[in-house]
């Protein structure tokens, strides 16, 4: 028997949300008036659209009881970031992308994955490259308040022990959730000002400087040059992003609580330690080679090895060099970080640090366990021991995110890609990276030559990997559907 599902809850919100998108156009809609380009049309044109269906939805749905099922929960996350997209193609299909093209970038945008199939940045109206920026914005924020309230919930991929650590957070920081909500959308729009700030200081035009802060904390990584950030070649400009990069990884409730003045959290936290841990460690094994084997000074070396080192392991995808040029090392280890991603509750990607942490202190308690068969061994995360059950979702997690990357990988092989494209593809698709490897996709390159039905693929892949596998498979199961 198929269940009976209120969907007046799930459109409520759908309708909010795109309210909230057709209010975003509003800013590339007044830039292309101000330097008289006619795309102004097609954001008014969405816009408008927007506002009607998201206003009909709310007017139709406002009665409901906002107080979701566990379906209703999958329900809504499923179909937000599915009709988000497919609305915020809307202005970049009727500039003249065909709308798989739209769909593509407008979806890379949102789950903050930074692959493009646009080409021209360096000459396209200010008003489509405000827009690509004002997705990933809004992206990298729906992620944040996603990775707090609805996914431990939801107990995906050992999400769940952050849902006590939320709510405590909630009753020591601020009275009420709409407080913490607030503040949190405050702080993100703080970095966001920094951030541009100092890029305009270090000598980016007002319009560069907005576009790159905004897509720079949601890690998200759309620029507004064929060349990313590398077209600028500015030391500071590369020393700034890299540092936004870094703060977008960290958890931003604890960047929160640090501004409050309970700042030893963020020094205590392990999950920041190994974060910070592996950034170093990679950037100076990366810098290295660079020096020793392809011949670049050394204090060129620590600056690229830094910046695309923490742009690919957050999952940023800007890129100053084609390091794909590069030779033995750095490639595979950058290959390698597209999988790790940063700290829970931050905007970044990927497998995430804790879920590293929760696989080595469960081996580690394996490998005592067979040197003391008797002994009682008790894994930890972060100073507590780990809920019962995290470890076996964190494992499952680990199965269904490589199982998913092969079988994307060979979905993309029979279309026709090479090994190389099909496989970086896959885990940049799903990782939520941007640029693969190769020639064709690699930083160098774009998504634009590949066929529409390896696009969509990937787009999916992007939306897989944005909602950690299980809230869109489980969608899959016909007992999801069953009372």
């Amino acid at each position: 028997m198929i269940t009976n599902i209120d969907f007046r809850p799930v459109t409520l919100i759908i309708g909010w949300l795109l309210l909230v998108l057709s209010g975003g156009m509003i800013l590339p809609l007044v830039v292309d008036l101000y330097v008289g380009n006619p795309d102004w049309q097609v954001f008014a044109i969405a816009g408008g659209l927007g506002v009607f269906i998201g206003g009909a939805l709310v007017l139709t749905s406002r009665a409901a009881n906002l107080a979701f099922s566990l379906r209703q929960a999958f329900l809504v996350t499923n179909l937000a970031w599915l009709c988000l997209p497919a609305f915020a193609a809307l202005p970049l299909w009727l500039a003249g992308l065909s709308y798989t093209d739209a769909f593509f970038e407008a979806m890379s945008g949102i789950t903050t994955t930074g692959a493009t199939v646009m080409t021209g940045l360096d000459l396209a109206p200010p008003g489509l490259l405000l827009w690509r920026s004002v997705l990933q914005w809004l992206g990298g924020l729906g992620i944040i308040i996603m990775a707090l309230t609805i996914l431990p919930m939801l107990r995906v991929g050992g999400m769940q022990m952050f849902r006590v650590e939320a709510f405590e957070a909630q009753e020591k920081i601020l009275p009420r959730a709409t407080q913490l909500a607030g503040a949190l959308v405050g702080l993100y729009i703080g970095l966001t000002f920094l951030t541009a700030f100092l890029l305009w200081l270090a000598g980016m035009s007002g319009f560069d400087s907005t576009a790159h802060a905004m897509t720079t904390i949601a890690t998200g990584g759309y620029s507004t040059r064929d060349a990313s950030v590398g077209a600028f070649d500015n030391v500071w400009v590369d020393v700034i992003i890299t540092c936004g990069m870094i703060t977008g990884g960290i958890p931003f409730l604890l960047l929160l609580q640090a501004l409050r003045g309970q700042g030893g959290r963020l020094v205590r936290d392990t999950q920041v330690h190994w974060y910070i841990g592996s950034l170093a460690v990679f950037i100076l094994l990366v810098a290295w080679w660079l020096w020793a084997y392809d011949g670049f000074e050394f204090g060129t070396a620590l600056r690229y090895a830094a910046f695309n080192v923490t742009s690919v392991m957050t999952g940023t995808g800007y890129a100053t060099a084609d390091f794909n040029a590069w030779t033995g090392f750095p490639v595979a280890a950058l290959f390698c970080l597209m999988f790790v991603g940063g700290c829970a509750g931050s905007t970044t990607c990927a497998i995430k640090i804790f879920r590293f942490q929760i696989l080595y202190e469960t081996a580690r308690v394996q490998i005592k366990r067979l040197l003391q068969p008797h002994g009682v061994f008790i894994p930890y995360f972060n100073h507590r021991p780990i809920q019962a059950g995290v470890a076996e979702a964190v494992m499952g997690f680990f199965f269904l995110y490589l199982l998913s990357c092969a079988f994307l990988a060979m979905a993309l092989g029979l279309m026709g890609l090479d090994l190389v494209t099909a496989v970086s593809g896959a885990v940049t698709a799903i990782s939520n990276v941007g640029p693969g490897l190769g020639d064709t996709i690699g930083p160098a390159g774009n998504f634009a030559p590949l066929p529409d039905a390896a696009k969509w693929l990937l787009a999916f892949g992007m939306l897989l990997g944005r909602l950690e596998l299980y809230t869109v498979l489980v969608l899959l199961l016909p007992r999801f559907w069953r009372d």
